[in-house]
């Protein structure tokens, strides 16, 4: 099946019920159908094949959510970006992708303007918010003039529907290509290890729709079975917890750090609103202490289920459901479907309890785009090679450890080392750069950068960070600046982190699991 036909099927068994709310505005599953039918047919129009991409520069919204099903059910592949992305990092992915339109809105799009020139493949621009009618076609022209009726486009289940750009560096960027066939079988198989039903409210909040997390483990799940989406904007805690009570919210799904800021809210404010619809609250992306969960439960009553994926898998790969086979400090077992194994450096598979690299088999990614060398290096022989460092026990729970990949995990986002050390070896005062994760309470880790300055040169803490906001995204800015007179490395030349980290006292971000 297609996410066009699977669509069509919701729209038929649920009708009138409400498939998102978003901030009021009520959008039912015939509705969320006919509106993604507007958007297809005019993509038509414009010349729009089959295989073309087109991408998504936007904030969460009902209107990104129709855009999305207009897109793919033409056969044409989505490409969600980070709107907070700086010019430098969406240059370099839209000429990896090459989109030939550009959806986005009038904030994110007026700074991009005199850029245009720049990103060749654009062809045609849609403004959701229509502040240049006339200049660009707008949401609003799209949904009164275009047919609702069903494009006779029938996409293959192994088209690729969406293309990722959350797995790699950004300047050197791999996207991840997801087809109908593994992004509808991964919404079926994360709703079950949700207990999702067409009973539930999914309250989406603070998961951006660009990252997998937002578009499939709550969007595209939650609906799969039926149920109502709840959209929330900002990163207010006071309006997370009146949304939960006002729209009854049964599951909540989130990181960490959302979580932390909840504790932090309810340990000023208490708890003034009634929140016993919930009946699910689970976090992926990092590791939740046992110090958070202890506090949530004190506030809130309820244990955080940790489940684990990443882009490369689709969705979530793991669930930790509370139930009398999870252990303290694992991510649950896997997921029907999915299959796991652990192997150390010289690839030999491992017995449980031992700690090495994750592979997985099931629903994977179809390739990194169009980049054969880069995808071949992390599928092999039908395993998907992930990157982390972790165990599985005699139980089939599995264990988070460590990283093999150099990537830094902020909020839920995942951060290549490698894409700030490019930008503070730009600066003309930089001779050697490195960029680690530092642990902190609040977030999970933040980001700290280790310079060594050219011989004769002076620079601060300040004028570093300036330079940094202009080349990359907000989250990717470095909290905590060392300067050094050098950086040590490895046989091969590479900066050896491990003792740089040893150097600056820093603790580890994975704290020790005792084996089951």
């Amino acid at each position: 099946m297609n996410l066009k036909l699977m669509l069509a099927g919701l729209a038929t068994r649920y009708g009138d019920k409400t498939a998102i709310v978003f901030e009021g505005q009520k959008l039912s599953y015939s509705g969320l159908d006919e509106a993604s039918n507007k958007v297809a047919n005019t993509l038509i129009k414009l010349g729009i094949n089959r295989g073309d991409r087109i991408a998504l520069l936007l904030n969460n919204s009902s209107e990104y959510i129709v855009t999305y099903f207009g897109i793919v059910k033409i056969g044409a592949a989505a490409v969600p970006l980070d709107p907070k992305y700086k010019v430098t990092e969406l240059t370099s992915i839209l000429a990896d992708c090459q989109p030939r339109i550009l959806v986005t809105e009038s904030p994110v799009l007026e700074p991009l303007i005199p850029f245009f020139p720049s990103f060749k493949s654009i062809e045609r621009v849609i403004d959701l918010s229509s502040k240049y009618p006339g200049r660009f076609h707008t949401y609003q022209e799209i949904m009164s003039s275009s047919s609702a009726q069903p494009v006779k486009i029938e996409p293959d289940e192994e088209d690729v529907a969406h293309i990722a750009y959350t797995a790699g560096p950004s300047f050197y960027p791999k996207g991840v290509a997801l087809t109908h066939h593994s992004i509808e079988i991964e919404s079926i198989v994360s709703a079950e290890g949700f207990g999702m039903t067409d009973k539930d409210i999914v309250l989406l909040f603070a998961l951006p729709l660009h990252h997998s997390a937002g578009m499939v483990i709550v969007l595209l799940t939650a609906l799969s079975q039926g149920s109502t989406v709840a959209g929330l904007g900002g990163l207010s805690m006071t309006a997370l917890i009146k949304t939960i009570e006002k729209e009854k919210v049964t599951v909540f799904i989130g990181v960490p750090f959302i979580f932390a800021l909840l504790v932090r809210e309810a340990g000023k404010k208490g708890i003034n609103h009634n929140l016993k619809s919930l009946r699910l609250c689970a976090s992926g992306g990092s590791p939740v202490t046992a110090e958070l969960t202890r506090q949530f439960k004190q506030y809130f009553g309820y244990t955080i289920a940790q489940f684990w994926g990443l882009t490369e898998a689709t969705a979530h790969v793991t669930c930790q459901l509370l139930n009398s086979r999870d252990k303290p400090g694992s991510v649950g077992p896997t997921l029907r479907g999915w299959e796991i194994k652990v192997i150390d450096e010289n690839g030999r598979e491992l017995s449980p309890n031992q700690d090495g690299e994750l592979l997985l088999r099931g629903p994977i990614m179809k390739e990194y785009y169009h980049n054969p060398e880069a995808t071949a290096k992390v599928i092999k022989d039908g395993w998907l090679y992930t990157g982390d460092i972790g165990r599985v026990d005699d139980d089939h729970n599995v264990f988070i450890t460590g990283r093999k990949k150099d990537m830094i995990i902020i909020k839920g986002q995942n951060i290549y080392s490698s894409d700030i050390e490019n930008v503070l070896l730009r600066h003309p005062k930089t001779a050697e750069a490195a960029a680690l994760s530092i642990p902190d309470l609040l977030r999970g880790e933040i980001i700290g950068a280790v310079i060594v300055l050219k011989p004769g040169t002076k620079a601060t803490e300040q004028e570093i960070k300036g330079f940094c906001l202009e080349h990359l995204a907000n989250y990717k800015v470095p909290k905590q600046f060392f300067f050094v007179e050098s950086l040590p490395t490895a046989a091969a030349g590479q900066i050896n982190k491990d003792i740089l980290r040893r150097r600056l006292s820093l603790p580890p971000i994975f704290p020790k699991i005792t084996a089951p």
